[in-house]
C-alpha cells in the first residue's frame, strides 16, 4: 500500500474514529480533538504500520494510547496546580507578610534554568513532564530509550544544581 493510499484509508475511518472517541471523552469537542490527534499521529508514524495488520485496529490503539497519555498529562497538571495552590495557601497562612514578588523571581529562575539546558536535555525532560512516555520520546527524537532516560536524569540533576539555593526554603515549609 502506498503512502497516498494509506493516507486516504486513514481518512476513510474518520467517522468510525469519531464514534470511538466520543465513547472515551463523552464530549463532542474533545472527541474531535482526539480524532485529529489520532489521525496526525497515524500519518506521522505511517512508516511503522505493517500491511498485514488491521488498519482500524491500529488506529484505535493509537487513539486509546493518545487518550491515556492526555489523561495522565491532565492528572499530573492538575496535581501540580493543586499542590502549588496548597503550598501557596500554606505559605500565606504561615507568613502573611511573605513577599509575592519573591515568588515571581523564583518562577523566573526556574524558567531561566530550563532555558539554560541544552536542547538535547531540555526536550526529553519537557516531553516527559508533559506526560509522554519514554518510548514515545525516543521515537519522536529518533534516539534509544536508554538515552532518553539518561538525558532526563541529567536534566534533573542540572536543574537541581542550578536551583539548589531554594532547597533549604522548600524544607522549611
Amino acid at each position: 500500500m502506498s503512502v497516498l493510499n494509506l493516507d486516504d484509508e486513514i481518512c476513510n475511518y474518520r467517522s468510525s474514529l469519531e464514534a470511538f472517541a466520543l465513547k472515551f471523552t463523552g464530549d463532542v469537542e474533545d472527541a474531535n480533538d482526539l480524532v485529529q490527534d489520532t489521525i496526525l499521529k497515524a500519518i506521522r508514524y505511517m512508516h511503522l504500520y505493517r500491511k498485514e495488520t488491521n488498519l482500524a485496529g491500529w488506529l484505535c490503539i493509537i487513539m486509546k494510547n493518545t487518550f491515556i497519555n492526555n489523561y495522565r498529562y491532565n492528572v499530573r497538571r492538575r496535581a501540580v496546580v493543586i499542590s502549588t495552590d496548597n503550598l501557596l495557601m500554606y505559605q500565606t497562612q504561615k507568613n502573611s507578610a511573605a513577599n509575592v514578588g519573591e515568588d515571581k523571581f523564583i518562577l523566573k529562575d526556574i524558567h531561566t534554568a530550563l532555558a539554560n539546558l541544552e536542547p538535547e536535555y531540555s526536550t526529553p525532560f519537557l516531553r516527559y513532564f508533559e506526560g509522554y512516555k519514554y518510548h514515545e520520546i525516543a521515537v519522536e527524537m529518533d534516539i534509544p530509550m536508554g538515552t532518553v532516560k539518561t538525558r532526563i536524569h541529567i536534566a534533573r540533576q542540572l536543574l537541581k544544581s542550578q536551583l539548589k539555593m531554594y532547597k533549604s526554603r522548600a524544607l522549611n515549609f
